[in-house]
C-alpha cells in the first residue's frame, strides 16, 4: 500500500491488479517498462501490450518546460498521446523549475494522466546543463522544491533516480532525501551517474534500500532498475530481496519483445513479423491522426524482431535502406517467402540475442573440430 492519500489510487490499483493476475498466494512485484527516449511512444506500448506486457507503462521523458511554453506545447503531443484502448501510462517529466513542474503537472492531469513520474536520474549531458535529471542529486533542495510542485496536481508522483552522481554509494545520503518527501514510488536504477550503464548494477545495495525506505517511508513502494532483463530475471531478484514492490525493464526489451511474459515460451519468427507489422500500421496512424512521427526513429526497431535466424542480418540490411513504412512492408512482402524457405529447418523460431550468440558458439566448436579432423 502506497502513503495513504486519493492521489495514490493509482499505484494502490496496480499493486492489487499485479497480485490478482498471478493468482500467486505469495507478494507478486508489479513490473513496468522503463520510460526510453523515443522509444516508449503510445506505437510501441502498444505493440509490447500485443508481445504480453508490464503492469505498468511510462511515457517517453518529457521537458517540463515544453509542456506549459505557449509557443512549444504542441511540439510534446506525440510523447504524450494516449490511445483510446490503451492501458493508461505513467506520464514522466523533467525540469529544473519547481513552477514549471507544477504547471507541467497540472496539464498532465487535464489530459487524463492519474501519475506523473519526476526524472532525476538521466545522465543526459545536456539535461544535467539544464540543471534537471541526475544534475538534481548535487541539488537536494531543489529536487524537494519539485516534488513539492508536482504534488499540487493532485497526481500521484514518483521520482526516477539513481543512487549517485559521482560514486554508488552517496545512496546514503541521496535516498533518504527523496524518501522523507513520501512519494508513491521510487524507482532505483542501481548505478551512479558516473557509471552510466558501463559498470554492473550495484545489487548488493538492494537489502540497505529497503531498510531504509522500511525506517524512513515504509508505504513508499520500491521499484529497482538495471540489468533486469526478463520477468523471470525479476523475480528471481525479488526472491533474492522480499522488500522489493516493483521490477522496471528497459533495455532488456531491445533483446526480447516477450520479456514480459508470465510464462515465457519459444516464438515463431512468424510472431515477431507480424509484431513488426503491427508497429509500422501504429506508426502510420499516429502520424496521420495525432503528431508527425520521423520514419528514421523506426529503423531502430527492426533489429528487435529480425535477429536470431538465418539471414537476418541481409534482412534487416534491406530494410535500413528505406524511407517509408510502405518500402518496409514491399520488402517483408517480397522476402519472407525466401526467408521462410531458408530457416525452415530451424523452424522459424524467434530467439533473443543469447540464445543465438551461444547457437554461434555451439556451431564455431563444431566447425572447430571438423577442421581439426581433418587435419
Amino acid at each position: 500500500m502506497t502513503v495513504e492519500s486519493p492521489q495514490n489510487f493509482f499505484w494502490d490499483d496496480v499493486v492489487k491488479q499485479a497480485q490478482l493476475e498471478n493468482k500467486q498466494a505469495e507478494k507478486q512485484p508489479f513490473f513496468s517498462m522503463a520510460p526510453m527516449e523515443a522509444v516508449t511512444d503510445t506505437v510501441f506500448r502498444r505493440v509490447i501490450a500485443q508481445a504480453g506486457g508490464p503492469d505498468v507503462y511510462y511515457t517517453e521523458f518529457t521537458n517540463a518546460s515544453s509542456m506549459v511554453h505557449p509557443q512549444a506545447k504542441f511540439s510534446v503531443q506525440g510523447r504524450l498521446a494516449v490511445a483510446e484502448n490503451e492501458k493508461q501510462p505513467v506520464a514522466q517529466i523533467w525540469g529544473s523549475r519547481p513552477e514549471e513542474i507544477a504547471g507541467a503537472a497540472k496539464v498532465l492531469a487535464t489530459m487524463g494522466y492519474q501519475a506523473v513520474d519526476i526524472n532525476m536520474g538521466c545522465p543526459d549531458t545536456t539535461v544535467i546543463k539544464n540543471g534537471a535529471g541526475s544534475d538534481l542529486i548535487r541539488h537536494q533542495e531543489l529536487a524537494k522544491e519539485i516534488i513539492s510542485a508536482a504534488k499540487k496536481s493532485g497526481l500521484a508522483v514518483s521520482v526516477k533516480t539513481r543512487l549517485g552522481f559521482y560514486q554508488a554509494e552517496e545512496f546514503r545520503e541521496w535516498l533518504p532525501i527523496i524518501l522523507r518527501q513520501q512519494v508513491a514510488v521510487l524507482t532505483i536504477h542501481l548505478r551512479s551517474r558516473k557509471e552510466m550503464s558501463k559498470a554492473p548494477a550495484h545489487e548488493e545495495y538492494i537489502d540497505e534500500i529497503l531498510a531504509m525506505r522500511d525506517a524512513i517511508a515504509p508505504q513508499t513502494l520500491i521499484q529497482i532498475n538495471g540489468d533486469i532483463k526478463t520477468r523471470q530475471s525479476g523475480m528471481q531478484l525479488v526472491k533474492n530481496h522480499p522488500g522489493i514492490d516493483g521490477i522496471m525493464i528497459g533495455r532488456g526489451i531491445f533483446e526480447n519483445p516477450y520479456a514480459f511474459e508470465v510464462k515465457p515460451k519459444q516464438h515463431t519468427l512468424e510472431e515477431s513479423i507480424a509484431l513488426l507489422k503491427l508497429q509500422l500500421d501504429l506508426f502510420d496512424d499516429v502520424n496521420a491522426n495525432i503528431a508527425p512521427k520521423h520514419f528514421e526513429a523506426l529503423k531502430r526497431y527492426f533489429k528487435i524482431y529480425l535477429r536470431g535466424f538465418a539471414h537476418a542480418s541481409a534482412l534487416r540490411q534491406l530494410l535500413m535502406e528505406t524511407h517509408a513504412t510502405e518500402e518496409v512492408r514491399d520488402i517483408l512482402d517480397r522476402e519472407l517467402a525466401k526467408v521462410y524457405a531458408k530457416v525452415a529447418a530451424d523452424e522459424h523460431i524467434y530467439r533473443d540475442n543469447g540464445v543465438a550468440i551461444a547457437d554461434v558458439a555451439v556451431a564455431n566448436q563444431l566447425k572447430l573440430a571438423r577442421e581439426t579432423k581433418n587435419l
